[in-house]
């Protein structure tokens, strides 16, 4: 399968769905740019505690995925970035081994495999528990109408109008009762013919059930910022600086958001996996498509804390807790990548430690 997101999400009506504050591509992070520089730090580090940077002896890569080499990197947003915002800064660096991670999104097809081999139901397909609902909402909150009390999910929907605030995301996200990832778009959707598509509406409880079932496990947020890069350390995308070459290598909205997508990338909605050039480290759509989850806990404290701290921290696995401070009853994991607006996919990672034991 595959690493893992941008870094927030928003809980909308407290149920199944994660969402983001922003649409677009994810960002990758600040560093320094020359490979002899990098090369140095690496040494350095190795001389006193070694980083796992080549695929350990007697191990065959899993098919369908890539070896992630273990590195230094500065995990947040770089500095030239115009649109990083305050929760993807400032960067501070990390130490993270070397792992496996899928080459792709997870696709419907691997998806349907897991669930004809298990019956697994999602949590976009079960009935609504009211009693567990409440606890993530203000104390007295009165129980919605049973008419929308029922399965779904969240689904995109375009405006007629310019929208003069992009924090309002209930202008583009509308509760779709009927919507899974068998019905993408809502009732009367399928995913016939779109066998190649990554899964979406995949909530975190759906997701980790895949990875016990594949043998995997979702990546941290500083092991898919690594893996994002594809070997470069201080652009704002895995190709460069180059706003320009967007279209060309992500699915991305293009255009007046939400209004009107000018679908330059050859697509308005989901693009089959491998539709754009991977990066320089064989994975693809790293940028675009789809939100993919990552194991970290979101907090918007986070990193104003790491950065603040003395050392590197080697492997981090995130807040030690979730806080939001727009939304204190969320609690939510990072998600990274970037989408051209809908839901997230399932990027599940294996990584193999010094002992070089599977997680």
């Amino acid at each position: 399968m595959k690493l893992l997101i941008p870094n927030i999400k928003y809980l909308f009506f407290a149920v199944i769905f994660s969402l983001l504050w922003s649409c677009g591509d994810r960002k990758e992070s600040k560093g320094e740019s020359t490979d002899k520089f990098e090369s140095k730090i690496v040494e350095e580090v190795e001389d006193k505690s070694p980083l796992l940077q080549n695929i350990p002896e007697n191990i065959d890569a899993p098919e369908d995925m890539v070896w992630i080499p273990g590195a230094i990197l500065y995990q947040g947003a770089v500095a030239q970035d115009p649109m990083a915002m305050g929760h993807e800064k400032p960067s501070f660096e990390v130490a993270v081994d070397g792992f496996f991670m899928d080459a792709t999104e997870v696709t419907n097809a691997k998806f349907k495999k897991f669930v004809d081999e298990t019956g697994y139901i999602t949590i976009a397909e079960r009935e609504i528990d009211w009693e567990e609902m409440k606890k993530q909402l203000p104390e007295g909150t009165p129980k919605p109408h049973d008419s929308i009390m029922q399965p779904g999910s969240l689904t995109f929907k375009k405006t007629k109008t310019s929208v003069p605030n992009l924090y309002d995301f209930s202008q583009w996200w509308q509760w779709t009762i009927g919507a899974n990832w068998k019905h993408p778009d809502g009732p009367g959707s399928s995913i016939h013919g779109k066998e190649n598509h990554p899964v979406v509406h995949i909530a975190y409880e759906d997701a980790l059930a895949y990875c016990e079932w594949s043998g995997r496990r979702l990546p941290t947020e500083a092991e898919w910022e690594l893996a994002a890069r594809g070997g470069k350390s201080n652009t704002i995308f895995f190709w460069g600086d180059e706003k320009t070459a967007l279209g060309k290598n992500a699915n991305t909205w293009e255009g007046e958001f939400p209004v009107e997508n000018t679908k330059n990338d050859g697509y308005e909605e989901r693009a089959p996996v491998k539709s754009y050039p991977p990066n320089t480290i064989g994975l693809y759509d790293m940028a675009g498509n789809v939100w993919e989850w990552t194991s970290d806990w979101y907090n918007t404290n986070y990193y104003n804390e790491m950065s603040g701290s003395d050392g590197t921290p080697k492997n981090p696995q995130g807040a030690n807790s979730a806080f939001n401070e727009r939304d204190p009853y969320a609690r939510e994991k990072v998600m990274k990548g970037g989408l051209f607006c809908v839901a997230n996919r399932i990027a599940p990672v294996i990584a193999y430690r010094r002992e070089w034991q599977r997680v």
